[in-house]
């Protein structure tokens, strides 16, 4: 005998339950501004409950902060933990990309859902660690955002809030009051914002902004003056020696002067203007050997991937730029120090052994480097990393000497090793230049596959290499260029190689 029980009858005050959600990553006030919507809507006699469930990783995963709210009940409810797909009233999305996670995972929906945005930036980890470009294109989420969601607040929140002084919570908690979202009068989310006791002019003036955005639309940043170029200073006997340079610029090919200066100038400000003279001596080969009907192509590339391997990064390099004044002013612009506040600064250093030995005169690090037993050494020796606190004259000093070591540069065995690795790739691209001009220009192209130092480096010129390896695949092929560009953007596309193989494969299988 089955028994069939009643069907309870839904309590028709759960769909009274304002359901809202918030998704941002460390350092965006996510908490706080968690805190004001429970503080404002129990001031306004709602029941309120306000979870949280944390991503991650700070940038593989943003922590979602989940309210529920219900006014004019006479016992508490039971609210969800966590917010469902299909489900939520309002979702605000701290950075562009979680926007987009959103409306991924089905929070946003054009049925119910008003969706606040922010459309800066603040880059993933996925983005950071392609070998190419790999910030995702912030414009498919805006148009996937504008079907998704049945009211739509965009607008650069971040700086909204920076120029008031203020942290993006506050600019975001302006938008959700001026979105009519929640029917709470404007001055009793500016009552949640006071009772909070820490910086609240600078809150208020960037909730003003925020209600003003979401009010009455984004108002276009304003085009920034055109930035004046950059220009190198140093005392009156060397800047006649990079005046001197500059003049020999002029007399390149006009589509390749543009290029030639900004790779100069890189090059002088790596080393110095002898340096610099040596760059335009390679290029000047170059040239030599290319012409107008090809539009001169292959000297432009030249131009940019010569000064690229010439400025390369080793450990007085990043010393070097680590202890630039320009850098110190950027950093406390960034955390908003004034005059009167101590920035304390801690810089991470993990060199490898190769690191340690290509800093060794070149003879020396040679031996070193051929030496096992010493390479252990050095790992052992340096292998936990360092933190120096460059706030303090110690650690400051210590870079500072080490950011001056341009005239032993030349010295060592990392330059020695640079300086063979880029004779030896332009003479590899050089090779093909008679029988296929466009193959030629690609090869120099590929020197865009190695940048940075340490585990990035060694992984960019592995890859370099094997692309570079393709060419004997693809002689006398019509489409060899096309190819070896393929090959090139494959390496781009992710740290392992997994693409970078799978193209190799297609191009083994032409043999």
């Amino acid at each position: 005998m089955n028994m069939v029980l009643p069907r309870k009858t839904p309590d028709a005050r759960v769909a009274q339950i304002t359901k809202l959600a918030v998704m941002a990553v460390g350092g965006q006030g996510g908490g706080v501004l968690t805190s004001w919507i429970e503080v404002v809507a129990r001031a306004q006699g709602y029941s309120c409950q306000a979870t949280s469930v944390a991503g991650v990783s700070q940038r593989t995963g943003a922590t979602i902060y989940y309210v529920e709210m219900i006014e004019g009940v006479d016992r508490q409810p039971v609210f969800a933990l966590a917010p469902s797909a299909g489900d939520v009233d309002v979702l605000i999305a701290a950075e562009m990309m979680e926007v987009g996670r959103a409306i991924i995972r089905g929070f946003v929906t054009p049925d119910r859902t008003v969706l606040i945005g922010s459309t800066h930036r603040a880059l993933a980890v996925s983005e950071k660690t392609m070998p190419g470009d790999g910030i995702a294109d912030a414009d498919e989420v805006k148009a996937a955002a504008e079907i998704a969601a049945q009211q739509l607040i965009l607008a650069d929140m971040d700086r909204l809030a920076v120029d008031q002084g203020s942290v993006i919570s506050a600019s975001l908690f302006g938008a959700l009051a001026g979105s009519g979202a929640l029917p709470f009068p404007r001055e009793a989310y500016e009552d949640a914002i006071r009772a909070s006791g820490k910086g609240v002019d600078a809150s208020l003036r960037a909730f003003a902004a925020g209600f003003d955005t979401a009010r009455n639309g984004d108002t276009p940043e304003e085009e920034p003056e055109d930035t004046p170029p950059l220009e190198l200073v140093g005392p009156a006997r060397e800047m006649g020696k990079w005046q001197a340079l500059v003049a020999r610029t002029e007399s390149l090919p006009k589509p390749v002067q543009e290029m030639a200066r900004a790779g100069l100038m890189k090059v002088v400000d790596f080393q110095d203007c002898a340096y610099g003279g040596q760059y335009l001596d390679r290029l000047e080969q170059i040239i030599a050997r290319d012409e107008a009907a090809q539009s001169w192509a292959l000297s432009t590339a030249a131009a940019k991937y010569i000064a690229n391997a010439m400025a390369y990064d080793d450990i007085i390099r990043v010393a070097d730029l680590k202890t630039r004044q320009p850098r110190l002013t950027r950093i406390r612009a960034e955390m908003g120090a004034g005059e009167a506040n101590l920035v304390e600064l801690t810089e991470f250093f993990h060199p490898r052994a190769e690191e340690i030995a290509s800093l060794m005169p070149a003879g020396m690090g040679a031996r070193w480097e051929a030496n096992p037993k010493r390479m252990a050494l050095l790992n052992r020796l340096f292998s936990k990393g360092r933190r120096l606190r460059t706030h303090t004259l110690r650690s400051f000093v210590m870079l500072h000497f080490l950011g001056g070591l341009k005239n032993y540069r030349m010295k060592t065995r990392r330059h020695e090793v640079e300086a063979a690795h880029l004779d030896a790739w332009l003479s590899d691209s050089l090779a093909v230049l008679e029988s296929d001009y466009a193959l030629a220009v690609e090869m120099v192209k590929n020197r865009r596959l190695i940048k940075g130092y340490s585990d990035t480096h060694a992984r960019g010129l592995t890859k370099f290499g094997t692309v570079m390896g393709a060419a004997a695949l693809l002689e006398g092929r019509e489409d060899a260029a096309d190819w070896m560009r393929r090959l090139r953007e494959a390496a781009l596309q992710d740290p392992d190689g997994t693409a970078l193989e799978g193209a190799l494969k297609t191009v083994r299988s032409f043999v």
